[in-house]
């Protein structure tokens, strides 16, 4: 390998390298000193640029000087004497990794563990090899989540694969920051198409932008060949062909299924509970009808907060009463094909569970429903999984799968306001104690610093794409699960598809990039015999 540069200074933090002329070091760039060298043996660390800069021997008077006679045209032919020599660039680097790589009878053995040694002054600094990287490949990659592929600054090491532990990251949560357009999209799509080739998890996927499916245009994960059996697809659009209906009937939905969604007051979820108590599954149509002062008297419930709790039923859920020409009486109305009366849309919740406890990925297409109803409905299916699991006894608990859910703009639920809003939310709730009963949230938001500094160190894995606000990259570091004090820079660098994955499932935070779907798709279906999947990539390369 290459000589890169020399250690000539600093600290564990901030090892100083001098650049070797012409060497062009690279901010993230991943570097390799070698300690120790032996005939079964080989240890070595392993460095990751922070920081460069300009460095000279000549004062800096002199440069500007002479900078100033070849601008002004005095000596055009004015040069430093053995010009590598007395300029050049100093690289500040910090170590990441000490590993100790062994052959014992013919077999490669990795250790590895935190730094507390400097490596030796004047040591050789070095590219990193893919071959450095071997510890990194999984034991078990058919129970892992694929991220993407190492990067040492903008150099993609496309012959290691990065991955975590899909039951242990689910369960402790991801967090995925970033600002618009680096990628956050392409990279839950990557993950989700990943998890699809698992056993052991259940992921409800809540839609906003219809992105994540695809159609006859867009590939999606409706193009993996294990769609069929690992994918269900539901939207309220019912021109859609592919999708299951996304109808839920009034009579499952519960007063719990409202805490911290909406916007309703303590007064108001009282009061729902009240008529829960009273009227059981027909509560939201009792509500829509009406009630008389009498009964509300008896129930201990305000004529002003009946009257408000009525109309805010209507707006959010389209349930309302008219007076029936013919009787007289008054008959319940439903303004749309989301919530809905009589027999139909009965199971859709129960069926959506039991397809998420079958280790099925469950998308919820949102895209024409507002930011309550997109909510509610997560709400409602998460509540009901939760309880489901809490009540569950250790041994079957220990049969489930793993769920997780998706939620795109994350600070909706899990902002301080949204979490302590009239008792919490759902998600708030999973965030804090879903760990235990193998629930975890896959949480993505472009403004990670709303969300409270509890919740944020309890989600143990964060991919970080690009973010150019200074708070939120704050916000990120302080809550990594490794000291990335000295990553701001790095950060706020990162192009589209660019991440740094800091687990504490992974030995160091590790650069990544995350090809586009597309792209990896097509790879993944030429892998595959050409007669399974000749239409897919007819339409794919087409």
């Amino acid at each position: 390998m290459k000589e890169r540069g020399q250690i000539i200074g600093g600290g564990l933090k901030d090892i100083i390298i001098r650049e070797k002329n012409g060497e062009n070091l690279e901010l993230g760039e991943l570097l390799i000193v070698e300690n120790a060298l032996q005939s079964n043996e080989r240890n070595y660390t392993i460095l990751q640029v922070k920081d460069i800069e300009y460095k000279s021997q000549a004062h800096q008077s002199t440069h500007e000087l002479l900078s100033g006679m070849k601008l002004e045209g005095y000596e055009p032919d004015l040069e430093f004497m053995e010009p590598e020599l007395t300029n050049y660039n100093l690289g500040r680097a910090k170590s990441l990794l000490y590993v100790q790589k062994k052959e014992i009878d013919g077999e490669i053995y990795y250790k590895t563990r935190s730094p507390k040694r400097l490596p030796n002054f004047f040591s050789p600094i070095k590219s990193i090899e893919n071959s450095d990287l071997k510890f990194l490949e999984p034991k078990n990659i058919e129970n892992s989540i694929y991220l993407g592929d190492i990067r040492s600054g903008s150099t993609v090491k496309e012959g290691i694969k990065v991955y975590i532990d899909l039951i242990k990251s689910l369960t402790h949560h991801i967090l995925i920051p970033a600002t618009t357009g680096r990628g956050k999209s392409n990279l839950v799509k990557v993950m989700l198409w990943s998890i699809l080739d698992t056993e052991g998890a259940g992921i409800l996927v809540l839609d906003p932008h219809n992105e994540y499916y695809g159609d006859n245009i867009r590939i999606g994960l409706r193009n993996h060949p294990k769609k069929y059996e690992k994918l269900e697809y539901y939207s309220p659009d019912h021109n859609n062909d592919n999708a299951l209906s996304l109808s839920i009937n009034v009579k499952k939905i519960r007063p719990y299924h409202f805490s911290g969604i909406g916007g309703f007051s303590s007064a108001q979820s009282e009061a729902m509970r009240m008529f829960y108590n009273k009227y059981k599954s027909r509560w939201i149509t009792q509500i829509a009808k009406g009630v008389d002062k009498e009964t509300l008297r008896e129930m201990g419930i305000g004529e002003s907060t009946a009257e408000v709790l009525k109309r805010k039923i209507e707006t959010k859920l389209g349930v309302s009463s008219i007076i029936d020409e013919d009787s007289d009486e008054k008959r319940i109305i439903f303004k749309s094909n989301l919530f809905i009366g009589g027999d139909s849309g009965l199971s859709t919740v129960q069926d959506i569970i039991e397809a998420l406890e079958n280790e099925k990925i469950v998308i919820i297409d949102s895209s024409k429903l507002s930011d309550f109803e997109e909510l509610f409905i997560g709400s409602i299916i998460s509540s009901n999984i939760f309880n489901n699991y809490k009540n569950y006894d250790s041994e079957k608990l220990k049969n489930r799968p793993v769920i997780s859910i998706v939620i795109e703009e994350a600070p909706r639920v899990l902002s301080q306001d949204a979490i302590e809003s009239h008792g919490g939310n759902i998600y708030g709730t999973i965030a804090r104690e879903g760990r235990k009963f193998k629930i975890g949230l896959i949480a993505i938001t472009q403004l990670a610093s709303v969300i409270p500094r509890a919740i944020l160190a309890n989600m143990n894995t964060k991919i970080i794409l690009g973010n150019e606000m200074s708070p939120e990259r704050s916000a990120i570091i302080n809550s990594a699960s490794q000291d990335l004090s000295e990553d701001d820079r790095i950060i706020a660098s990162l192009d589209k598809g660019e991440a740094i994955v800091s687990s504490v499932f992974t030995r160091f935070a590790i650069p990544i990039y995350t090809p586009e779907f597309e792209g990896f798709v097509t790879e993944y279906l030429e892998k595959i015999p050409q007669d399974k999947t000749k239409n897919l990539k007819t339409m794919i390369i087409g």
